[in-house]
């Protein structure tokens, strides 16, 4: 199958971008054609996948979980590129603990890299978009959003319902003024990334675990999401399934 050329002249911010799933779709959609701006804060991991996008990438060191460091990464971005397609929140973190242990702490700052810094770049970038009536943010959330299933994952889970939420009420509020501004949400199972190893209190290595998909995998999925605009896609083939027959497993209609 030849290589796609479908992404020719768009800009697309990919935050989470200096390793896993973000580094892999920056460079799969930099081959597509497309330019890049990646966020994180490793400067020299971010160098690293930039030097691998084909001289289509503008590194940002951000901090997402700042409203400032990203209302900078929107104006840095459209300096260099002139303008914004595709904002993809793909920046997160897990814990490992126990709902019944779980801390203030643990609670704050799942909140803070899942819910809040995919707030801050909706908000930051929505005046761009309504500008130029057109624009695309993608929202990497996670069968954890759709189904909680990991005990110990439970702040993480929670977070991630919370972020689904944001963004279809984002989606349901733009579009009655501007609907060619889509907002999508991609949601992944387990991924062998150093999402595990780098959770919150520690972790397994989600490449330890069985029925894992490949980084590259899931970003060909979220690359197909730019062209598509799909507002809601699994990665996984049964998974919307699944998430359907959880549901219809634990509830029950009054006699």
């Amino acid at each position: 199958m030849g290589v796609h050329r479908d992404m020719q002249d768009k800009i697309v911010v990919i935050t989470g971008a200096s390793g896993g799933i973000g580094a892999a779709l920056a460079e799969t959609v930099a081959a597509r054609g497309a330019s890049v701006a990646l966020l994180a804060r490793r400067a020299d991991a971010l160098r690293a996948v930039a030097d691998r996008c084909a001289g289509r990438a503008l590194p940002l060191v951000t901090d997402v979980t700042k409203r400032a460091d990203v209302g900078r990464a929107v104006d840095e971005t459209i300096a260099r590129f002139g303008h914004i397609d595709v904002w993809v929140n793909n920046a997160g973190q897990g814990v490992s603990r126990l709902p019944s242990e779980l801390t203030d702490e643990d609670v704050d700052a799942m909140v803070a890299a899942n819910v809040k810094s995919v707030l801050y770049g909706m908000q930051a970038v929505l005046p761009h978009f309504k500008a130029r009536g057109r624009g695309h943010v993608i929202n990497v959330s996670s069968m954890l959003g759709r189904i909680p299933f990991a005990v110990i994952r439970s702040a993480y889970s929670g977070a991630k319902h919370f972020m689904n939420a944001l963004t279809q009420m984002f989606r349901e509020e733009v579009q009655q003024t501007h609907p060619d501004i889509q907002f999508s949400i991609v949601s992944p199972g387990v991924v062998r990334t150093d999402f595990g190893v780098n959770a919150r209190n520690g972790g397994a290595d989600s490449r330890t675990l069985p029925a894992t998909q490949s980084a590259e995998e899931v970003a060909v999925v979220i690359a197909d999401v730019i062209t598509s605009r799909k507002p809601d896609v699994y990665t996984r083939r049964g998974a919307k399934e699944r998430v359907a027959a959880f549901y219809a497993a634990i509830g029950e209609d009054p006699e």
